[in-house]
């Protein structure tokens, strides 16, 4: 009888961390051999990084030549960090070149929801993408900003309208520029039936307006459901450039990313079934509850060899 090939989900219930090794089967193996000579690109976020950083009480953006030099010895290829001025770029662009990351995405904040304000960072935006370009980037990622982080309100519905109006112009002129934008949320945008995280879908253009699917912030933000989550995959899957990697037990953040409470083995199938290559940054992070076992490069570097293994064939490549 021919040896049955092994399912994604079956590689995340597979992929445990016995003796400080992953128990990974050969045909998983060979999947990560194809993966490193086909270039896999598999990219993380500076969030990450920050808070890896601070539960050890180090500064990972005032220490950021020897940060990065962490982040690639952690086998990571490309760095994601978040700017809110050209000049952040101008600082952090020789020191990616110098430990061979790329940054193919970058993150910025904006605040959309208001007329008087939104024109003046669309602008923001686009003079942080115009020097990013240059270093070498392709998606500006950016989750409009709430009324007030950590808060209770929520936004309007005339504010929501003014805001997708403002994000679809952000897209329409960063594709003028040869960039895609890809509108990112948090679990904000999850509440009230998921109001606004919708019509930020809804209320644009798939030609300007992309997805960056942080999958554990959808997860989180429609109380922990997994139905939720893989409804937007159906609903929204087409438009997904980029996906966020974050893994949980029971509620709580990971230390290192694999099996947990998100099949991310059926997420992946489920992108290779709609032809979806998205740009992988891992976004592993740490909170109260999260086990502290390992220094970050451990933690990142265990984190990225189960990425290469998982998204071998539906990742973007080099």
């Amino acid at each position: 009888m021919a040896q049955r090939q092994a399912t994604r989900r079956e590689f995340l219930s597979d992929a445990v961390v016995k003796t400080g090794a992953l128990a990974v089967s050969p045909i998983l193996l060979s999947s990560a051999a194809r993966a490193r000579s086909e270039g896999l690109h598999v990219a993380c976020n500076s969030y990450s990084w920050s808070v890896f950083y601070g539960r050890e009480g180090r500064d990972f953006n005032k220490a950021l030549d020897t940060g990065l030099a962490d982040v690639a010895a952690s086998g990571l290829d490309g760095f994601e960090p978040g700017a809110g001025n050209p000049g952040e770029i101008d600082r952090l662009a020789p020191l990616l070149e110098k430990h061979k990351l790329q940054m193919r995405s970058l993150y910025v904040n904006s605040l959309l929801h208001e007329p008087d304000k939104a024109q003046a960072s669309i602008a923001t935006v686009l003079a942080v993408a115009k020097r990013a370009k240059l270093a070498g980037t392709r998606i500006i990622v950016t989750n409009p900003s709430p009324i007030a982080w950590g808060g209770a309100q929520n936004k309007s519905d005339d504010q929501l309208k003014v805001q997708a109006r403002a994000l679809n112009e952000l897209g329409a002129k960063l594709k003028d520029m040869g960039l895609v934008l890809a509108y990112h949320n948090h679990d904000i945008e999850m509440r009230q039936a998921a109001r606004e995280f919708h019509h930020m879908m809804v209320g644009t253009d798939p030609a300007n307006v992309t997805l960056c699917l942080d999958s554990h912030w959808v997860y989180r933000g429609a109380g922990n459901s997994q139905v939720a989550l893989f409804d937007i995959l159906e609903l929204y899957g087409s438009r997904i450039t980029e996906l966020h990697l974050r893994q949980s037990h029971q509620g709580v953040w990971a230390e290192t990313f694999g099996a947990g409470d998100i099949d991310y083995g059926r997420l992946a199938g489920r992108l290779g079934e709609l032809g979806i290559r998205p740009h992988i940054v891992l976004e592993q992070a740490v909170e109260k509850g999260t086990p502290h076992t390992m220094k970050p490069v451990e933690a990142f570097r265990k984190s990225t060899q189960v990425v290469r293994r998982l998204f071998a064939d539906f990742g973007e490549k080099a």
